[in-house]
Order: structure tokens, then C-alpha cells, then sequence
């Protein structure tokens, strides 16, 4: 039985994920520079993170699953942008699909649903920033109207390298 043709459902994601969250994220921290965290996390230093997407407001968190098996394909979310108050109405916005299940919409459709339950929110914009090169990323960004703001060169060292990040937004 082949996984590509299992269904995939979308929900908000809920305490009982966190671990398989975790999982996921880690794998991006230890094989890849798309995000510039460098130490893995426990499901526990991971759960202010977790806790800071309710289901309601403008910072959510979506969760891709297999129908058939429950396990967690990926995840999106909305987040605080930047902490001061004239920030409110921006996002930034994070996508990560599972080991394995790229290739498969994933992304698309947890962008679909992430933004579909921000329609009713008080947003002005979202953001985005990409570690280059992530073609695929830049592709998921630009389907949903993201557009290409810059980017911030070498902005990041991970391992032994450094890592440029190009910044893209969107009308919300």
C-alpha cells in the first residue's frame, strides 16, 4: 500500500502533537539550514512554542495528517512577527513538512487551510524568510501571493557555511 494515496486532513494542531512536532522541527535544526536553530529540542522546551498558537487568533498552528495512520505530515504556522504593539496585524508565517512526505501538496494545503482561518483576523500582512537556496519554498511562497522584498546576505552560519535568507510578504 503505497502512502501517496492515503488522504490527508488539516487541524489545528493540539498538545498531544508535540512530540511529533518536535520530531519534525529537530530534523530540520540537524540536517538542514532552513531554520538557524542549531540544538535539537525536547517536546518540553518546545511547549511555550506550542501554547503560543491557540486555535483562535491571528497566531495559529495548522497540522497535516495522514487519514489512515494519524501521523503528522507537516505543520504551518502564523506567529508573532515582531514584539512591539504596531507589529499586531503582521504574521510571520512557517511551513515544514515531515521527512518523507514532500512533493505530496502538504505545504499547499496547509497554507490553504492556515490562511482560510486568518481570513476573519485583524492581519495586514505576512511574512516570510526563505534560507537560500530553497527553490521549492520559494515556489510554495509565490503560489500563495507572496512577493519577493529582498535578501539579507550571509545572514546566518550553520554548519560551516554561512546561509542567505531572502524575505518575501503578503497581502493579508
Amino acid at each position: 500500500m503505497s502512502s501517496e494515496r492515503t488522504e490527508v486532513q488539516v487541524r489545528p494542531g493540539v498538545e498531544a502533537d508535540l512530540g511529533a512536532l518536535t520530531d519534525i522541527y529537530n530534523h530540520y535544526v540537524r540536517e538542514t539550514p532552513v531554520t538557524f536553530d542549531t540544538a535539537v529540542f525536547t517536546p518540553e522546551e518546545r511547549r511555550p512554542w506550542l501554547l503560543s498558537h491557540p486555535e483562535d487568533g491571528p497566531h495559529r498552528l495548522m497540522v497535516a495528517v495522514d487519514a489512515d495512520s494519524q501521523r503528522i505530515l507537516g505543520y504551518a504556522t502564523s506567529s508573532e512577527f515582531r514584539p512591539r504593539p504596531a507589529y499586531a496585524t503582521s504574521v510571520a508565517m512557517t511551513v515544514y513538512v515531515a521527512p518523507g512526505a514532500g512533493g505530496r501538496g502538504i505545504g499547499t494545503r496547509l497554507y490553504t487551510a492556515l490562511f482560510d482561518a486568518l481570513a476573519g483576523e485583524d492581519l495586514h500582512r505576512a511574512y516570510a524568510g526563505i534560507a537560500q537556496p530553497n527553490e521549492a519554498s520559494v515556489r510554495l511562497h509565490e503560489r500563495f501571493g507572496f512577493r519577493y522584498l529582498g535578501t539579507y546576505r550571509e545572514a546566518g552560519r550553520k554548519f560551516g557555511r554561512y546561509w542567505d535568507v531572502a524575505r518575501y510578504e503578503k497581502d493579508l
